[in-house]
Parts: C-alpha cells; structure tokens; sequence
C-alpha cells in the first residue's frame, strides 16, 4: 500500500470529526470511528449503503434525487459550502451537525467526501442563553410591574379608607332606624365594609410582597406565613369554582426564614396548581401544614389536575422545563433553590387519586428546637 493512502486512512482513522465518503450513487465507501460515535450505527452496518439512511426526513427522500441532478446539471447546493444541517441517530433521535462537502476523484472513481461536526451541544447552550435573555427581560417587566403595583397600592388606600368612614357614618345615621329600609341598609353597609376591608387586606399583602428589600431572616410561624401567601396565590381563583381546603397544624415550632422568599414559593405552588385545574371536572386545592418528627415543619400543596407524564416530572425542577405554552420553566427551580438555601427540600409526588402533590420541609429554628429537647 503506498505511504500517501495509509497516512491517509491514519488520518481518516484518528479524525475527531466524522468523515463519510460516497459514491456517486450515494452509496457509503468510508465511515470512520467518529461517525460511529456520533450516529451509533459501526462501520458495518453502514459501508455499501446509501448514505441517506442517516439523514431524518424529509431529506432521507430528496437526497438521491440532488445527486441525479448534480450528475445532469452540475447545480451545485451545498458542494464546497459548509451548513448547518440535522443527522439521524441508530436509535432514531436527530442532532445538529455542521457539515462540508467536497468532491473528488478517488482509485479513478468520483467520489463525494463529507465532513460532518457534532455542535448539538452548542445548540442546546446557544437556546439556554436565548432563554436566559428572555428571562432576564421578564425579570425586568416584573420588577417595572412590581414597582407599578407598590404605587397603585398606596394610591388605592387613600379611597378605601374614605370609603371605610363613609359606611361608619353611613352605619351612625342608620342606627337608630328600626324599620326594614334601616335595616336594609345596616346589612348593606356592613357587607361594603367588610369588602372593603378584605380589599385593603389584599394591597397590604401585596405592598409587603413587592417592597424593595434586603433579604432577612426571622423566626417566624409558618401558618401566619402561609395564610398571606395562600389569599395572594388565591385571588381570582375564587371565580373558577375552586373549593380551597386548608388544615393547619396548631403549635407548629417556628421557623428561621425570610418571610417574602417562602411566600414567593406558596404562592408559586398555589397559582401552578390552580392553573392546572383549569379544564379539571373536580377543583380542589388542599394546603396543609404538619411538623415530622425530625424537627422539620411540612407544608402540602395538592390539587385535582392531570397530573405530570412521568418524563415531566422527573426533570421538573430543572430550569426550562415546563408544562405551560407560555412559561419559561424556571419558576419551580427558584423555588428549589429558595427551599434549599433554607436548609430544606422540595419535591413533587403524583396523587393518589390523580393530580400533583407538592411538598417542601423547613428545619425548626434552633431556639426552639433546643427548648423543645430540655
């Protein structure tokens, strides 16, 4: 064998790229190791077939008519000119390939060679970072909205508490009213002051969420927590016939935590399982508190959806993962990492009767805990 065709199957051989030769009937003549690797198909399996058997549709079909047309025409699409272009795995999978093709005269035969680069993994970082930069740009919406939302809040304060003393003076005039237009109007009052005072509830909550702040921990009641963030994750879910069941453990032990960060988890948890329920014949939240028995406080978040395919769940705290046309998949993630940072966890487990349960444990704050064990 002359010394110029070994150092070229050497070269061939060793190639970190794949390397692919075709006749001009398409039909495989070389296929080396780093091929192997990258469509899973060995040497054998390939050599002396058509090369478009690893080529996913539509391609796999329009292949051989391009080489009959090169032949007749000379029409060159993509000979000398590198592309980006999809290959199909053995196990019928496709990934991202730059590929360049030259042509050739090789043993007084015309041959094709293709020189083809694995770059999935440079996809999948180039779509990471896109989704980076469309969160980061919702990141600043929400900050625009939260700083809105603060404004709005202290704005509608002024009126609801104008309209508070109306009805006070409104209940003082009536009074003294015995009649039925007196009592009317009583009970009418009192139903405007008890709305009124629930919307004032509300922008409480929501000025307190929204507040620019440093984080900070403290020992707090989980349950006081979880109320505030339950009425949020709530609002509106009201109207979709969603029955809320809550049970709270009485003297549940404090916790050392940041107040608005785990709220910022209730509330995902909370608003996650009530759209879920959108289309679901049966709308049932339960939210619950316990403490275990190895001094950790549980919060549960269940609801009557569909539940998660298993392939969702298992990478549904992973960022980018989502079951929502419109989400960004990282919302469960930050909370994770929130839970975490808190020297807790949080998981998911499918329910019983259907739906997901979510579930995350906050360790008790050590004051506390070392009270408890005296």
């Amino acid at each position: 064998m002359p010394a110029s065709e070994v150092l070229f199957q050497a070269l061939i051989a060793t190639s970190v790229d794949g390397i692919i030769m075709i006749d001009e009937d398409g039909l495989v003549l070389v296929y080396n190791d780093a091929c192997a690797r990258m469509f899973g198909y060995a040497a054998d399996e390939v050599i002396g077939r058509n090369v478009n058997m690893l080529m996913p549709s539509p391609y796999h079909a329009e292949h051989d008519g391009y080489l009959a047309r090169y032949r007749k025409t000379g029409e060159k699409r993509i000979i000398g000119i590198g592309r980006e272009v999809l290959g199909r795995r053995k196990n019928g999978t496709t990934f991202a390939m730059y590929l360049s093709v030259g042509e050739g005269v090789f043993h007084d035969r015309r041959i094709f060679m293709g020189i083809l680069h694995d770059i999935s993994a440079r996809k999948a970082s180039e779509r990471q970072i896109q989704e980076l930069q469309k969160e980061l740009l919702h990141a600043a919406r929400l900050t625009a909205t939260g700083q809105l939302s603060a404004a709005l809040a202290h704005e509608l304060n002024q009126p609801l508490t104008a309209i508070l003393n109306y009805v006070g003076i409104l209940q003082e005039m009536t009074g003294e009213d015995k009649g039925p237009g007196g009592e009317m109007l009583r009970e009418v009052s009192a139903r405007i002051a008890e709305q009124t005072t629930r919307a004032g509830e509300i922008i409480r909550r929501i000025r307190g969420f929204v507040a620019k702040r440093e984080p900070d921990r403290s020992i707090l009641d989980l349950n006081a927590v979880v109320r505030d963030a339950v009425a949020l994750g709530f609002v509106g879910a009201a109207d979709s016939s969603i029955k809320l069941e809550t049970a709270f453990a009485p003297d549940l032990p404090a916790v050392l935590m940041d107040k608005v960060q785990i709220q910022q988890v209730v509330i995902n948890l909370v608003r996650n399982a009530v759209e879920a329920m959108q289309n679901s014949p049966e709308r049932r939240l339960q939210v619950a508190t316990c403490c275990d028995r190895d001094g950790f406080v549980q919060l549960r978040v269940a609801d009557t959806g569909p539940g998660l395919a298993p392939e969702i769940a298992a990478s549904l705290f992973q960022p980018f993962v989502t079951t929502k046309e419109q989400g960004l998949g990282i919302g469960l993630s930050i909370c994770r990492t929130i839970v975490e940072a808190h020297g807790g966890r949080l998981w998911m487990e499918l329910g019983m009767g259907g739906g997901a349960v979510f579930q995350f444990r906050l360790p008790v704050a050590q004051e506390r805990a070392t009270a408890d064990g005296k």
